[in-house]
């Protein structure tokens, strides 16, 4: 028998002391009918909601059952500029807009991706081919694509394209236009196969057609002008009529200002050097758009750039894994908040770096920072603005420790005027490539 297999006496032995071992008896029946995280949950670690620098926001928005948090985040910091404006109390963009665009665009994205493997002759079974085809399109995103589609599409207020049913809940139209997507690379491939690399593009621009058309079904047409109506904070009554999302973007953000912003990753790991910039190979939605780039900065230089932002009132977009030491329904996020180690002696948040190369975490939800507690002059918790409702959390806000924020925060973004003239010059430098399937390629 191979020395690495497990033994059936060692199973039977390990088996019979967790039976009457006393500390095994009382875990395994508290787990027999509760949640593991909520066992194992240490209600002693609970944070303090007041923060010394702090941002008022609007009430939260819901996701629903989508996975459009980047898309939220975006939003929600744009319109706390465009609602300061207005002077209103409550203000919404559309988010299903932009997710319509971005369904569409990922999809032109991917197709277009395969017909270039395709040109350089790749396999179904090389690993690029394969990553791009694991989900070509999903609702998850990065910074870089939200500015893309908003500079490309510009945007609307909520009230004008809102919520259907399918743009809260995406798992039927995302499995739906992913196998067709599979199903044209089959084609396209054998077509390619067979001389016949015309007809494969043309087959792509059939194939488009029906995907712009399914999510036209799904999420609506979106109109084309519209009227901006609203009553300000005292109560006036105001209406701008006959507004394009592109022109209401640009009166109330503009492209200017929107590209201004930088996004800052913190990846302490060998291959990426701090104060260098990188991209990532095959990740993106609008072709024609900015690529991915981001900055790579120590964790002391990204809360530094992020609390400049806080302190002149505007929030910060970011990314972080929210897979660890977090409740949904609880307000707290601690890495002492869940007993992991004592429970069952597992050691499952080890060094960030570590975490990284070895596919043990990765940013996976995007959020906005709106508040710091800050003792002398350093961060002791944060304050969250998420997108789930109002429902979870403190009326859908978090609070973060200081420790779990600087392990599991991965990316913010912050206006450039935060960045010192060296990291400016390292962000305009040609960027290192990155693999597909890279940490940093991962989507919120």
């Amino acid at each position: 028998m191979d020395k690495q297999a497990l033994s059936l006496d060692y199973l039977t032995q390990t088996a019979e002391k967790a039976e009457t071992d006393p500390q095994s008896s009382i875990l395994r029946h508290a787990l027999s009918r509760s949640p593991l995280t909520s066992v194992i949950y240490r209600n002693e670690s609970r944070l303090i909601p007041e923060h010394s620098l702090e941002v008022k926001t609007m009430p939260v928005c819901d996701q629903k059952a989508s996975g459009r948090c980047w898309i939220f985040a975006g939003l929600n910091l744009l319109r706390e500029i465009i609602a300061k404006q207005l002077d209103v109390a409550s203000f919404e963009l559309s988010q299903n807009y932009i997710a319509l665009f971005d369904k569409v665009e990922k999809s032109n994205f991917a197709l277009a991706s395969i017909l270039s493997l395709l040109e350089e002759g790749k396999e179904p079974t090389d690993r690029v081919f394969m990553h791009v085809l694991t989900e070509p399109v999903g609702d998850g995103g990065q910074w870089d694509m939200f500015v893309n589609l908003v500079l490309k599409y510009g945007l609307m207020p909520k009230a004008a394209f809102p919520e259907t049913y399918q743009s809260s809940n995406t798992r039927e139209s995302d499995f739906l236009v992913n196998e067709a997507i599979r199903g044209f690379a089959a084609k396209a491939y054998k077509l390619f196969k067979e001389g016949k690399k015309a007809e494969a593009y043309k087959l792509k621009e059939q194939t488009i057609d029906k995907i712009y058309r399914l999510f036209l079904a799904c999420f609506g047409v979106p109109p084309t002008s519209f009227d901006l109506v609203y009553a300000d904070k005292k109560g006036n009554y105001h209406r701008e009529a006959n507004l394009t999302p592109n022109s209401f973007f640009e009166k109330y953000v503009g492209k200017e200002y929107l590209s201004s912003f930088q996004s800052l990753i913190n990846s302490p790991t060998k291959d990426k050097p701090f104060n260098r910039n990188f991209t990532v190979d095959y990740l993106g939605n609008v072709i024609e758009g900015k690529p991915i780039n981001h900055l790579n900065v120590p964790m002391e230089r990204m809360e530094e750039a992020i609390i400049a932002q806080l302190q002149d009132g505007l929030p910060v977009w970011f990314g972080s894994d929210v897979a660890f030491n977090r409740d949904r329904e609880l307000a707290y996020w601690s890495d002492k908040s869940h007993d992991y180690q004592g429970a069952f002696g597992l050691d499952i948040a080890f060094e960030k770096a570590d975490m990284l190369d070895f596919r043990g975490s990765a940013m996976n939800h995007a959020m906005l920072i709106v508040g710091v507690d800050l003792v002398d002059g350093k961060p002791t918790s944060w304050k969250i603005e998420n997108s789930w409702g109002e429902k979870n959390g403190d009326k859908g806000y978090y609070y973060m420790s200081a420790s779990w924020f600087s392990h599991f925060v991965y990316q913010a973004v912050v206006n450039s005027k935060y960045l010192t003239a060296e990291e400016k010059a390292a962000a305009q430098a040609e960027p290192t490539h990155l693999y597909p399937w890279d940490p940093m390629g991962t989507l919120a």
